[in-house]
C-alpha cells in the first residue's frame, strides 16, 4: 500500500479523549505538539523552531491502553499513518485536515523511565504495575511469569532433531 508512514517525537498537549463508536469501538483522539530545537552558535543558546502540532487517534485495545498510560505532558514516541480528509466547514468553505493514525506509541525514555505492564492477549488492557523498590528488584523478577521458563519445556545440550 502506499500509505504515508510518519514517526513523531513530542508531548501530549492534554489528555488523551477516549470514546466509543456506536458499534462499540475505543477510539482515543489527542494532540502531540513536536517542536525542533537547533543551537545558535552566534548566540550560544538553544532556539525553538516552530511547533507542529498533529492531531492522532488510535483505536481498539491500543486506545484504552494509551488513555490508562498517558497523561498532559507525556513525551512520546508515535508511528502511524498519516491521513488526509476533506470536508465542509459550516460556511460551506472547503478544508482539508492532516490526522496521525496511530500505529505504536510509547513513552520516550529520553527524559524519563516507565514501568511495563503485558496486557493480556485476550482483548483487555493491563493494569500498571508499581515499580519495585531497587532492593527487591531481583526476587520481583523471579516472580515475572515471563523470566521464568514453562514447565514442559526442557533445556538440554542435545541436538532437537
Amino acid at each position: 500500500m502506499n500509505e504515508t508512514v510518519l514517526t513523531i517525537v513530542g508531548n501530549l498537549t492534554a489528555e488523551p479523549e477516549l470514546r466509543q463508536t456506536q458499534s462499540g469501538v475505543a477510539v482515543a483522539s489527542f494532540t502531540i505538539a513536536s517542536t525542533p530545537r537547533s543551537f545558535d552558535r552566534q548566540a550560544n543558546e538553544w532556539k525553538d523552531g516552530e511547533a507542529l502540532f498533529m492531531r492522532c487517534s488510535a483505536w481498539r485495545d491500543l486506545a484504552t491502553n494509551i488513555t490508562a498510560s498517558l497523561t498532559k505532558g507525556s513525551r512520546v514516541i508515535a508511528s502511524g499513518r498519516l491521513q488526509q480528509r476533506s470536508y465542509q466547514d459550516r460556511e460551506g468553505n472547503s478544508r482539508v485536515s492532516m490526522e496521525l493514525q496511530i500505529d505504536e506509541i510509547g513513552p520516550s525514555l529520553k527524559y524519563a523511565t516507565a514501568q511495563v505492564a503485558r496486557g493480556d492477549r485476550s482483548g483487555g488492557s493491563a493494569a500498571p504495575v508499581p515499580a519495585a523498590p531497587a532492593s527487591t528488584a531481583p526476587a520481583a523478577a523471579a516472580t515475572d511469569s515471563w523470566s521464568t521458563p514453562n514447565a514442559e519445556w526442557s533445556v538440554s545440550d542435545e541436538t532437537p532433531f
